[in-house]
């Protein structure tokens, strides 16, 4: 098949709500929908089939809880002690470590698969990256290590931190 078949195959018409000549109401009007446009109508379609999820009332919740967190952090400031023995912090690291290879390792799975699943592992594994850069610098500080530490947040956590937050902040295809 010539690539005029196909693009032929592609479009195709459909009868759409439109403005029609002056004084007809319900007029319907032609228009050709690109294989672009009919993917969205689709994804519009299948997205207000399912049951929508209560935003207002999920947004209230969510800010609410992040303005109730700032007295809080107000509150551990004042209270925490600077230095602190800790169980299991080997543990601790060796699972955020983990996470981080699964959500780097997934991301670019279906990246290369071209799944739209990989916009919201994405943006998890960029925070989670974010996140334990924020970790090792703060808690090398004054220690021997603080100088590999903020070199591996520079030269390697934040980059491909600002790498996932970019396939995040793209549409699926």
């Amino acid at each position: 098949m010539g690539p005029m078949t196909r693009r032929a195959r592609a479009t195709r018409l459909v009868v759409c709500p439109g403005d029609g000549p002056p004084g007809g109401k319900d007029t319907l009007a032609m228009a050709l929908v690109v294989p672009q446009a009919r993917t969205w109508r689709t994804t519009r379609t299948t997205r207000t089939t399912r049951p929508a999820l209560r935003t207002p009332r999920t947004a209230t919740v969510l800010t609410g809880a992040g303005l109730v967190l700032l007295p809080w952090v107000v509150v551990l400031a004042r209270t925490m002690p600077q230095t602190t023995e800790v169980s299991h912090w080997s543990t601790a690291w060796i699972g955020l470590d983990l996470m981080l290879a699964a959500g780097l390792t997934g991301t670019g799975v279906l990246l290369r698969r071209r799944d739209p699943r990989a916009s919201p592992l994405a943006a998890a594994t960029a925070a989670l990256l974010v996140m334990d850069a924020w970790f090792d610098v703060t808690t090398s500080a004054g220690t021997g290590g603080q100088g590999m530490a903020l070199l591996l947040a520079a030269g390697a956590e934040l980059p491909l931190a600002v790498a996932c937050a970019v396939v995040a902040g793209r549409r699926p295809r």
